[in-house]
This record gives C-alpha cells, structure tokens and sequence, in this order.
C-alpha cells in the first residue's frame, strides 16, 4: 500500500505534474463522452480528418498572432464544410474526399511549418506537450471543456437520436442540419482542447479507443457506455501520466498504449 501511495505521491508532488495530471483527466472525460456518439455515429475517419486538418489553422494562427486554439478550430470546421461539399457536388464517396482532404492540409500544415521562424516544436504540436503545459493554456483548455460538456448535458437526447437514427430524428422534427454541424463544431473543439495532451496525430486515439471500448462491454446502453468509456479514459489518463514520469517517456503515447491495452483485454474477456 506504501508503495502504490509513493508510486502516486511523488510525480504529484511537483506543480507540473499536478497540472499535466489534471488536464489529462479533464480532455479524458471529454473525449470519453464524445467518443461514444462518434463511435455510434461512425465518425472515426471524420475525426481522424479534423484532427490532421488544424495544423495549417495552427501555423496561420501563430503568423497572425491569435490564439492557436482559434486557427487549429476553424481549420478543422473548414475541413469538415470542404468534406461534406464535395462529397455532395461530386461522384466521390466521402471515405476518399476525407482522405485527399484532411492529407493535403497536413501536408500544407507542414510545409507552412516549415517555412517560419518559431520557438513552438513539431514533435509538441504532433505529439503533444502536456508537461509543457502553460496556466494559459491550462484555463483555455479548461473553458473549452467545460463548454462542450454544457452543450452535450443541455443537447444530450437529441444528439443520441440524430447518431442512432437521423431519419425517424428528422421525422419528429429535429434540426438535422443544426445537430450535424453542432457535432462537427464539438468535434472540432474537443481536438483542440487536446492537442496539448496527444497533439493532432495521437488525439483520435482518445476520441475512439474509450467509445469503441465501452461499445464492447456494454453495447445495449448508452448511458453505461458513457460511464464506462469515462472511467477507461480517466484511469488511462492518470496511469499514462504516472508512467511517463516514471520512464522518461512521452505522456500522450503513454496514455494511449495503456487505452490500447484496455482495448485488448476487452475484446478478451467478451
């Protein structure tokens, strides 16, 4: 018992731990509740596009001088709107616009990178850098979190009707359109808030491996699946954090191979 206390104590006891530790938990619980309409909704590959598309918002965000939460945002809703318009004003499934989508704005990210004089590091805006972690940042974050979290809690029926059957949704006259777009913009959002934590190549991980988890375990209810996914983040979350500490790893990578873990055991043990 002394010992699993000294394990938990000790990286606690220093103020960047705490904070990396509590941001962890909080874009965990986030990305726990959204992964699961994601999961039901079949939006890996969408989220996986947003993810790759804010780099460029990113680098002119930076060049701009606005927050970079600001450029990463509207250049992952960019991608979306470019997805869903060409797909509708072409003979292309949506699988492949997504593809030549979200991969040329990589690729434009990068360059653009590339191409300006920066003190910001690739590997912390691919990977993450929760260690790293500035109080800004942290309260940026935090509002983010806290924003997504009121609007799936004030819109959470509607928005599980639209993922299991948007066409009996639109019947009782739901706003179809408004809830696909308030999805996407929660999407959107929720890669920000965790770029810090994974940065924009691991964040898809956290964004499917809780839903896709808990859809295992408890596949006949939602609201258990919202419970399940949100403690396999969080006990991801703070175990990935403790371990890097630990190791002298990368804590985003950390947090998702222990999520890959639990992803393991469950398709064992079903």
């Amino acid at each position: 018992m002394h010992t699993l206390f000294s394990f938990i104590s000790e990286p606690l006891s220093y103020p960047f731990m705490q904070r990396a530790m509590l941001i962890a938990i909080i874009t965990g619980i986030v990305c726990a509740i959204l992964s699961c309409y994601l999961v039901l909704k079949g939006w890996s590959l969408m989220g996986d596009a947003i993810s790759h598309a804010v780099l460029p918002g990113i680098v002119f965000a930076f060049l701009l001088g606005i927050p970079l939460a600001i450029g990463a945002f509207f250049s992952g809703i960019f991608c979306a709107l470019a997805t869903g318009y060409l797909k509708n004003n072409s003979r292309v499934k949506e699988d492949t616009v997504m593809g030549i989508v979200f991969s040329g704005m990589f690729a434009l990210g990068i360059v653009l990178f590339s191409q300006i004089d920066t003190d910001q590091h690739l590997s912390h805006i691919l990977f993450g850098n929760i260690l790293g972690i500035t109080f800004t940042e942290f309260k940026q974050t935090l509002w983010i979190a806290c924003f997504i979290f009121l609007l799936v809690l004030l819109k959470y029926k509607d928005f599980i009707l639209y993922c299991f059957d948007p066409n009996y949704a639109k019947i009782i006259g739901l706003p179809i359109k408004l809830l696909h777009y308030s999805l996407l913009c929660l999407l959107a959002l929720t890669i920000v808030a965790s770029l810090q934590v994974v940065g924009v190549i691991l964040v898809i991980a956290m964004l499917i491996a809780p839903g896709v988890i808990a859809f295992i375990l408890c596949h006949n209810s939602f609201n258990k699946m919202l419970i399940v996914a949100t403690l396999i983040s969080v006990i991801s979350s703070v175990l990935g954090t403790l371990i890097s500490f630990y190791i002298d790893g990368a804590t985003g990578p950390c947090i998702i191979i222990i999520q890959a873990l639990f992803f393991i055991i469950a398709l064992i043990i079903t």
